[in-house]
């Protein structure tokens, strides 16, 4: 991989989401070694994600069950993952949802599904990571904000509004745990070709699964606060806040 693990945090390895195309690349590439938990519904349906990773290297690999939804579940799963197999060095929250747009402006429950699960449900794990993190002294978080988040769009404003406000709280979150030893690390990634935008015209600086996975693994290693993935979305980020209002409500998705 060229990466591997090294100077990442000690302890278990936890991947909030366990078929994601993403999370499963960088927890790949930090297996070795290490105990691995895959969290997702129908966790016993996981057996393929288990086979990779232990092919990997993998010391042992775990499927637990996680509704995201279950906002009570959150604290007891961590807890007991914790009682079972000790600390967790590197979570990775790789659940989310995109939602249909267009059935969101009729919908409002849908609109609020949305939401709930892409915002309200990170929120909540992550103030109880953070609070299990902040006690064990280290480790690390890994929250997937989006270009959607930057500036919302039309076209997609449900779903941006989730990753908008998931991006403030996570941002906010780093302050409050800097000198606990627990280190947060957020993405911010472009279009990314894979399962969850199969069907969707790839945007223009796209990325794959395994570009941001590198991208998040480099991060790591270097505790940095924000990785972009790919770094010409920096330009693209600045650029996108000066496009006048009349030409942004026509931008695609």
């Amino acid at each position: 991989m060229g990466l591997g693990s090294r100077d990442v945090d000690a302890g278990v390895v936890l991947l909030l989401g366990g078929r994601s195309e993403i999370g499963l690349e960088v927890v790949r590439r930090l297996a070795a070694g290490r105990v691995v938990i895959l969290a997702a519904r129908r966790s016993g349906d996981l057996a393929a994600q288990r086979a990779e990773l232990e092919a990997a290297g993998a010391s042992a690999v775990h499927a637990v069950e996680f509704d995201a939804d279950d906002l009570a579940a959150h604290q007891p799963m961590l807890e007991k993952i914790v009682a079972e197999h000790g600390r967790i060095g590197v979570a990775v929250l790789a659940f989310g949802v995109l939602g249909d747009q267009a059935r969101a402006e009729q919908d409002p429950a849908h609109a609020v599904a949305v939401v709930q699960t892409d915002y309200v449900a990170q929120v909540n794990v992550l103030t109880s990571l953070a609070n299990l993190l902040r006690a064990q002294g280290d480790g690390q978080i890994v929250v997937f904000s989006s270009i959607a988040g930057v500036r919302v769009r039309r076209a997609n404003y449900v779903y941006g509004s989730a990753k908008a406000g998931l991006d403030g709280f996570a941002s906010g979150l780093q302050d409050a745990l800097h000198g606990s030893g627990v280190h947060l690390l957020l993405v911010r990634s472009g279009f990314v070709i894979g399962r969850m935008t199969e069907g969707m015209d790839p945007a223009p600086l796209s990325s794959t699964p395994g570009q941001v996975a590198d991208g998040v693994v480099s991060g790591l290693r270097r505790r940095t606060r924000v990785v972009v993935v790919p770094g010409a979305l920096r330009l693209m980020f600045i650029a996108m806040r000066l496009v006048p209002q009349p030409i942004w409500r026509r931008m695609p998705r």
